[in-house]
C-alpha cells in the first residue's frame, strides 16, 4: 500500500477531478430539485382538480336537494287534493246512503 500524502499534481488533473465531482454533485443536487418541483407541482394540480371535483359535486347535490324539496312539497300537495277529493267522496256516499234509507 502506497501511505503518500495526497497531493495535487502539478499539472492540475486532481483540480480537474475536485471541479469534476463538485460538477456532478451540483448537477445531481439540480436533478434532485427539478424532480421534487415537478412532484409537488404535480400534487398541487391534483389537489387542485380534486377540489374541483368537490366543488362541482357540492352544486350538484344541492341542486339535487332543491329538486327533492320540490318533489316533496309537490307530493304533499297532491296528497293534500287526494284527502280533500276522499273526504268530499265519503260525505257524497253518505248522503247518498241516507237519502237512499230516507226512500225505503
Amino acid at each position: 500500500m502506497n501511505k503518500e500524502p495526497l497531493t495535487l499534481a502539478v499539472d492540475g488533473s486532481g483540480a480537474e477531478a475536485l471541479v469534476g465531482a463538485v460538477g456532478a454533485a451540483g448537477v445531481f443536487a439540480l436533478l434532485i430539485v427539478i424532480v421534487w418541483q415537478s412532484a409537488a407541482t404535480w400534487r398541487a394540480r391534483m389537489l387542485a382538480a380534486r377540489e374541483e371535483q368537490y366543488k362541482e359535486l357540492a352544486t350538484k347535490y344541492a341542486q339535487l336537494l332543491e329538486e327533492t324539496v320540490e318533489v316533496q312539497r309537490r307530493t304533499v300537495e297532491e296528497q293534500r287534493q287526494t284527502l280533500d277529493e276522499l273526504t268530499q267522496t265519503r260525505l257524497a256516499v253518505g248522503s247518498m246512503e241516507k237519502m237512499m234509507r230516507e226512500i225505503e
